[in-house]
């Protein structure tokens, strides 16, 4: 598919990594929670419009970097398969919830965009994210530029952006219920944390033959 390899696989490890719960997650439902709905879907306007930021920086980027060498695409493609294995295993080991919510004062629309959109761009472990997860599902031949990285990224954002529009929507719902229930997040974590690890391995097994 267009340079894409296992776009099945990616959907689905996207969707799990989009509804674990992190720092957008937390942004998004403090900002519901506090100002309401509308409140809530301008900050996941902003933290999707970051994203996309992230995606075409990353698009641009690797594409450059696979015109220019094989072989150094190879190695961001295995240093980024060690990355996954690392955000596995931290997953793994987490013992406590990250949806620790805070007394936000009220924003304007405006403010709230901007401040999602912020939280997003200047948060590195996104950039990390992009380069480590994208290449995982590109090719190895440049037939196509950085149109394979783009679908790929946009796929994300889309998906991410669906979610996050859901839990705006049903913020307080899906607060009780996560604090009444802190297993469903821990158990999250796990999963997402075996795909990462076993998707890592998979990619050094990969290169190694």
């Amino acid at each position: 598919m267009i340079g894409i390899t296992s776009f099945g696989l990616f959907l689905l490890t996207s969707f799990l990594m989009n509804i674990t719960p992190g720092t957008d997650t937390v942004y998004i439902v403090n900002r519901s929670v506090s100002q309401g709905r509308k409140a809530g879907i301008y900050s996941v306007l902003g933290i999707s419009t970051g994203a996309l930021v992230h995606t075409f920086m990353a698009a641009i980027g690797l594409s450059v970097i696979l015109t220019t060498s094989v072989v150094l695409f190879t190695l961001i493609k295995l240093i980024g398969a060690g990355y996954l294995i690392y955000l596995g295993v931290r997953m793994l080991m987490q013992k406590s919830s990250n949806l620790q919510l805070t007394n936000t004062k009220n924003m304007s629309i405006k403010k709230i965009y901007i401040q999602g959109l912020f939280t997003n761009l200047t948060n590195p472990k996104v950039a990390l994210f992009f380069i480590s997860f994208l290449p995982q599902f590109i090719s190895g031949d440049n037939t196509y530029g950085p149109l394979p990285f783009i679908i790929l990224g946009l796929s994300f954002v889309l998906t991410g952006t669906a979610w996050c529009l859901l839990v705006s929507i049903f913020a307080s719902f899906t607060t009780k219920k996560l604090r009444n229930n802190p297993k469903v997040e821990l158990i999250l974590n796990k999963i997402t944390g075996f795909i990462f690890i076993g998707l890592g391995i998979k990619l050094f097994q990969t290169k190694a033959s």
